[in-house]
């Protein structure tokens, strides 16, 4: 599988230097390529090799900003995707000084639909924090969506791969009237970003989230899908304000049954096959959500337990089979580790059964 710091391919820089030179002819692509590659670039991460090709950007392009934002303008549209986040970099590394305010904001905007700004606004939400959530908020009415989107994904407190946004984690209500104006978007790419700043906030601000998505619920079709998609973490968690919000409630009428493994014991790599019965006594239709989670053995001997959805729909009344999987197969995210782990089903956030297995080396 190939890293994203492997985009960072000698003919992409190759590339990058021949295109602005077509806009700025004095520009040296020797030098250009020779500082993207100098020393320890072998060891750069993704977002070290985006700062280092920026910081050679603006060795080689004109030194007045204004003049090599105009070069990088012609460009970017040939300069597109995530490899290309160096092109609104370039505003974070030498447009931060009030100077150059006005003039990064609008080149941020023209740079996002070719390789997003994102990360590059953040650093001037933090300096100038009125000033910049303000023009973001100006950006929601753009009728690009790629604006549009800037204005919710770059104010996200947890944006994932961004500096978190301490200010905006300890207080988000300065970021809400940005997420209101774009809560019914048409473009699912904007509503996606809306409900994860959501999903951000509800993290250190669960009661927040809940009374804005009990407000908005049940107003419009985009919306009702902002709600449900910020709420999944609260859902997950179990949380009983969420659950409820969504119609799932603590079923009296409901049990599991039956939960039965293919194996009691399997082996890393394997798949653990499982079933149980749903039995709903209550004579009508249940909404469900049922999950399964995994305790997981850890290296101190201890368990960590790890959720996952199994289903989200309507039971009929009396009693369904369920039957699913988990994969135990080696990946980078996790460490497996030998002993007895621990299958636990869940309705409506509520353990209903629970049973052990063995897994070998």
């Amino acid at each position: 599988m190939e890293l994203f710091k492997d985009k960072y391919t000698p003919a992409l820089i190759e590339r990058t230097g021949m295109l602005l030179k077509q806009f700025a002819p004095a520009l040296d692509q020797h030098r250009f390529r020779d500082l993207v590659f100098a020393e320890g670039w072998d060891e750069l991460e993704f977002k070290g090799r985006i700062r280092r090709v920026a910081l050679s950007m603006t060795e080689v392009l004109p030194g007045d900003y204004a003049e090599a934002l105009h070069v990088l303008e012609q460009a970017a549209p040939r300069l597109r995707g995530v490899e290309c986040l160096f092109v609104p970099d370039f505003i974070e590394v030498n447009g931060l000084a009030p100077e150059h305010y006005e003039l990064s904001m609008e080149y941020l905007a023209t740079f996002t639909p070719y390789s997003s700004s994102e990360f590059a606004v953040r650093p001037f939400i933090e300096k100038y924090p009125e000033e910049t959530l303000k023009r973001m908020l100006e950006w929601t009415s753009s009728a690009d969506e790629h604006v549009r989107r800037l204005a919710s994904e770059g104010s996200r407190p947890r944006l994932p791969w961004g500096s978190k946004l301490r200010s905006l984690i300890a207080d988000p209500t300065p970021a809400l009237p940005i997420l209101n104006a774009l809560k019914q978007d048409e473009s699912l790419y904007v509503r996606k970003s809306v409900a994860n700043h959501l999903n951000d906030i509800s993290k250190d601000h669960p009661d927040l989230v809940l009374a804005l998505a009990a407000d908005w619920h049940g107003k419009h079709p985009h919306t009702d899908w902002i709600v449900r998609h910020a709420c999944r973490s609260l859902l997950k968690k179990g949380h009983p304000k969420a659950l409820a919000l969504f119609g799932y409630h603590e079923q009296e009428a409901v049990r599991i049954e039956q939960l039965q493994l293919a194996k009691d014991s399997i082996a890393v790599g394997d798949e653990l096959h499982f079933s149980f019965h749903v039995l709903n006594d209550s004579g009508q239709p249940q909404m469900l959500r049922i999950e399964y989670e995994i305790g997981y053995m850890k290296a101190n001997g201890k368990q960590a337990p790890k959720r996952f959805k199994c289903s989200d729909k309507s039971y009929s009344s009396g009693k369904t089979r369920v039957a699913t999987k988990q994969s135990f197969k080696v990946i980078t995210t996790r460490v497996y580790y030998p002993g007895e782990h621990t299958l636990t089903i869940l309705v409506n956030g509520q353990p209903a059964a629970s049973t052990t297995f063995t897994l070998g080396e």
